[in-house]
């Protein structure tokens, strides 16, 4: 019985979040945005620096823990063609072993 109790009640907090989360809209996004993130890279283990654009408008940001600061704005341009992605090491073992004559 203690058993069945201690189920109803987990289940019962399931279903009470759940109804919370839909109240409150927590997780709600909408597919149209103002704001679009366009490229993200970290700079430290709680910092970053995030492109954004907001209309025609670029704008560099600096994120840190609690802070957001606006490091530079510029006008909207085309982003540039991605970088081939680096050898892994995988391919470098391959190849390695290939110049040795070795199995492939």
């Amino acid at each position: 019985m203690q058993m069945l109790l201690g189920l109803a009640l987990v289940l019962g907090l399931i279903v009470l979040a759940s109804w919370a989360l839909k109240r409150f809209g927590a997780g709600a996004t909408s597919s149209v945005s103002a704001i679009k993130v366009l490229t993200a890279a970290s700079v430290g283990p709680r910092e970053r620096v995030v492109l954004v654009e907001i209309s025609d408008t670029w704008l560099v940001l600096g994120v840190a823990p609690g802070r957001v600061s606006a490091l530079h704005q510029l006008p909207r341009q085309a982003l540039p063609a991605p970088e081939p992605a680096a050898r892994g090491f995988g391919k470098w073992l391959a190849d390695a072993r290939r110049a040795q004559g070795g199995p492939r």
